[in-house]
């Protein structure tokens, strides 16, 4: 299972890469925090380990590695999750 320190660095990193608040457009918001948030749910519902979490076109796109029942090979899940 992913450390909740790996989420963070990952959210951390994607805000530190965003403009500058006065560079950015009037209402619009870093998606780094709603991405971190989807990432916990999906990670939470699924059992999985975090791949990676980006935000796209209004949504956080998480992809996770959840574990293989038995010996069964882990899966591979992309979930959409709308950006709040």
């Amino acid at each position: 299972m992913t450390s909740p320190i790996i989420i963070a660095a990952t959210a951390a990193s994607m805000a530190l890469f965003a403009p500058p608040a006065e560079d950015r457009l009037p209402g619009v918001q870093l998606a780094a925090a709603d991405c971190s948030d989807a990432a916990r749910q999906v990670i939470a519902e699924t059992g999985g380990e975090l791949l990676s979490a980006q935000p796209r076109n209004g949504v956080c796109v998480v992809t996770v590695l959840v574990p293989g029942k038995g010996n069964a090979r882990p899966r591979k899940i992309t979930v959409r999750v709308p950006m709040q």
